[in-house]
């Protein structure tokens, strides 16, 4: 049977978002050889606890939302765009549930923010002074090149075709469309890639080192910065991001 990845509604507030942006996440899953299952924002705890007992992973897609500040203990800069507590609620809920089971999660641009400040982690809360066009969109296949680690989980799943070698590093290019960031990585996070222009994190992965869980294998838990779903069929690297994201929640777990 195919795994089933869990993949939420992006945002409570904007449903022509949802209807442009949702369907290209399970389209990735699809292809990648998953079976991707829709998660409202409206569940009670009950359902939602229900929902989530079926599915082998996790994936958090994008939205136009940004985290409440207050989660990492800041105030609110006036070019943060409003929270959408249900998705933030919704998104805990999954991640709690992924590393109390060993379930994998891939995170996509608010997935990764989300992820990160879920582990205690910070943001920054507006790009748009840095010189980098960081906020360049869908329209925009490549904004910049991101920095990966060769060493890390991601530089592992990065197509050599696709990335320049620079010391031990890969230099792979990619399409953004964010104006918040990682700022300080979450407990048991570490930063696997940088914009090497202004050193904003495109990437945070689990530090094995770092972060103690009770499974038979190593957690999968990767949140990048960029839009995979949108270059699945011009890169590689794209494609291997949802494979490797339903190959490990096709394996059988404690």
């Amino acid at each position: 049977m195919k795994p089933r990845i869990a993949i939420p509604i992006p945002t409570s507030t904007d449903l022509a978002y949802n209807q442009r942006s949702w369907h290209q996440y399970q389209s990735a899953i699809q292809r990648a050889g998953g079976e991707p299952v829709e998660v409202p924002l409206i569940l009670t705890s009950a359902e939602l606890r229900d929902l989530i007992a079926s599915v082998e992973g996790v994936l958090l897609p994008g939205s136009p939302a940004d985290i409440d500040p207050a989660r990492y203990g800041a105030e609110v800069d006036p070019a943060s765009c409003p929270s959408d507590p249900a998705r933030e609620r919704t998104d805990f809920i999954l991640l709690d549930d992924a590393i109390q089971h060993g379930k994998p999660v891939l995170g996509i641009c608010f997935g990764v923010q989300s992820m990160n400040t879920w582990r205690g982690g910070s943001l920054v809360q507006d790009l748009t002074p840095l010189p980098v066009n960081h906020s360049a969109g869908a329209s925009v296949a490549v904004a910049h090149t991101a920095l990966i680690a060769k060493a890390s989980l991601l530089g592992s799943l990065v197509d050599p075709a696709e990335a320049s070698e620079i010391d031990s590093f890969l230099r792979l290019p990619i399409n953004t469309s964010h104006h918040q960031a990682v700022s300080a990585p979450g407990d048991g996070l570490r930063i696997a890639a940088r914009c090497p222009d202004d050193g904003v994190i495109e990437a945070v992965e689990l530090d094995p080192t770092m972060f103690h869980v009770e499974h038979s294998r190593s957690q999968f838990l990767l949140g990048v910065q960029w839009h995979p779903e949108r270059s699945y069929d011009l890169s590689a690297t794209s494609r291997n991001l949802f494979a490797k994201l339903v190959t490990e929640s096709a394996l059988p777990r404690k």
